[in-house]
């Protein structure tokens, strides 16, 4: 577990991604990327907006059957470090506008460093008070960050060098 993280308030998840951290990065930053692993197969992403800069937008959909997308992410990127971290929220919208979102408010920082068998990859999602943090963990944060994660890292790895 990350030593920074709070477990009164915050979540967390690390793992090695066997692929170049650029590869990773590209995941998170290229919207067609994004799409293919962000949601929870075979739920499936469209990705309305996504500008890895600071302030800009990161605005998701999701579908059961490819053909009614139902918003899932309305939020903005924080901080934007190249190939080395990014922090978004949804605790304020795309327009800048402070949400409150539901299930719960958060931001996550992901943090992307080189590691001997490719990227290291850490998450943390931080939460306003213990209540939804604790209601971020009972809705599955573990199961869904990891299968997101799990799904990434197929992406990431499966690209030829």
């Amino acid at each position: 577990m990350n030593p920074e993280l709070d477990p009164t308030l915050d979540l967390g998840l690390e793992r090695v991604i066997r692929a170049p951290r650029d590869r990773v990065w590209r995941a998170w930053t290229d919207p067609d990327r994004f799409a293919q692993w962000w949601i929870p197969a075979p739920l499936q992403c469209r990705v309305d907006r996504l500008e890895a800069r600071p302030g800009g937008a990161l605005v998701t959909r999701m579908s059961g059957d490819g053909e009614v997308f139902t918003p899932h992410l309305d939020g903005c990127f924080l901080v934007v470090e190249d190939r080395s971290r990014l922090v978004f929220t949804n605790g304020l919208d795309s327009d800048w506008r402070p949400s409150n979102p539901a299930p719960v408010a958060m931001t996550a920082e992901v943090v992307f460093a080189d590691a001997p068998e490719g990227t290291d990859y850490r998450i943390r999602v931080r939460h306003g008070d213990k209540a939804a943090r604790d209601l971020h963990e009972q809705l599955g944060f573990a199961d869904g960050w990891g299968t997101v994660t799990s799904q990434l890292a197929a992406l990431a790895e499966a690209e030829p060098r």
